[in-house]
């Protein structure tokens, strides 16, 4: 039988209580966040979560980074230093305003940013940066965060990959940066299909993410566009799933946790695999491996019928025809653990002890074709 998947009900948390909250709103007759109480419910219950002064619910997370680089004053002309090893999420918003994204390379070790290389690409021009934590491995926001200081720069946190995770000091992912960036989109550790939130202290910073999120509308004065907007209203449908799925977040990553170091035990001393990052903290998205060849593990695994992704990008996002001005050789680190070195498995919240087992036999059975060694 095939492992489960983020794409089926197996590998989810979704159950009666999301059911509830559609029915919820459908019997309330109100659809839309402007008008409706479960957005709002979910943004003070997501600030108490992270301890945070602020949330604002908008339409997924590539809408919650657009929100923090226009609270971040990102501009025409401006350039933001951020990863390559990402979505393309987190850099459209930066093309998006007319800004260039300048990328910095990678730790070889974890494939997270280099605070080196992000203080060599910081020029005039450098509006902010955003650190993303790669597969729910915490990037090294202490020394970003004094690099950014540094400097004068906003730090923003992408935190898809990474709902409650925490740093090497035991700090929580998301409340080092000015502004953290979370998404419910279906991969994610949970999910409303689509959907985003971010989180800040600053009560600036929160108030021109909330305008920008309603079309530059403060409804408390009427009908007045104080300044530009984007219509990134998070609908109340979404919101009430939001919620049922919020409540469930520190089960998911107790199972993530549980299941990946289960996995990881059994690696130990696996001559040629390592994992990438320190488990510690770690909220497993994704369970991260250095190997020697990332496209003939990931196609062993495959036979397997264990999912792998080499590289988990097929190409840097500099790489991509979108992306003005990138070119191979820029990041050397990133493309080698895109290129070579990176195997990203998928993980999920619905694997028991059995599957944990059978991915650690296919891994040990994969590792032997490659080695010589007795398969297991």
């Amino acid at each position: 039988m095939p492992l489960p998947t983020v794409l089926d009900p197996r590998g989810r948390t979704i159950g009666a209580e999301e059911r509830e909250a559609v029915l919820r709103v459908l019997d309330s007759g109100v659809l839309c966040s402007a008008f409706g109480q479960e957005a709002r419910s979910l943004e003070a219950e997501m600030a108490r979560l992270y301890g945070r002064s602020h949330a604002v619910a908008c339409s997924s997370g590539t809408a919650a980074l657009h929100l923090a680089m226009v609270a971040c004053g990102v501009g025409p002309g401006d350039e933001v230093v951020t990863t390559p090893i990402s979505d393309f999420g987190t850099v459209a918003p930066v093309l998006a305003l007319g800004a260039r994204p300048v990328f910095a390379d990678v730790l070889a070790g974890d494939g997270n940013l280099d605070p080196d290389a992000v203080r060599a690409a910081i020029t005039p021009r450098t509006k902010a940066v955003v650190a993303v934590h790669l597969f729910g491995g915490a990037a090294d926001v202490r020394r970003l965060r004094e690099v950014c200081d540094r400097h004068g720069l906003p730090l923003v946190e992408d935190c898809a990959q990474a709902w409650l995770a925490e740093d090497g000091a035991g700090r929580l992912l998301g409340t080092v940066g000015d502004v953290a960036c979370f998404s419910l989109q279906q991969f994610k550790h949970i999910t409303t299909g689509d959907g985003g939130l971010v989180t800040a202290d600053d009560p600036g910073l929160a108030r021109r993410m909330r305008l920008f999120m309603d079309k530059g509308w403060d409804r408390s004065e009427g009908r007045v566009h104080r300044e530009t907007g984007l219509n990134y209203r998070m609908p109340e449908l979404v919101a009430a799933v939001g919620r049922a799925q919020l409540a469930k977040v520190a089960d998911v990553v107790r199972a993530r946790r549980e299941s990946a170091g289960r996995l990881v035990a059994a690696l130990d001393g696996l001559e040629g695999v390592a994992l990438a990052g320190r488990p510690a903290g770690h909220a497993w998205w994704m369970v991260p491996l250095l190997v020697e060849d990332n496209a003939r593990w990931a196609e062993a695994l495959g036979d397997e019928g264990v999912p792998a992704l080499p590289g988990y990008l097929e190409r840097p996002l500099y790489a991509n025809p979108a992306v003005p001005g990138g070119e191979r050789g820029l990041c050397p680190r990133a493309e080698e653990l895109i290129d070579r070195t990176l195997l990203a498995l998928p993980w999920t919240e619905g694997y028991t002890e059995a599957h944990v087992d059978r991915i650690a036999r296919a891994l040990h059975r994969v590792h032997a074709l490659h080695h010589g060694a007795a398969p297991v």
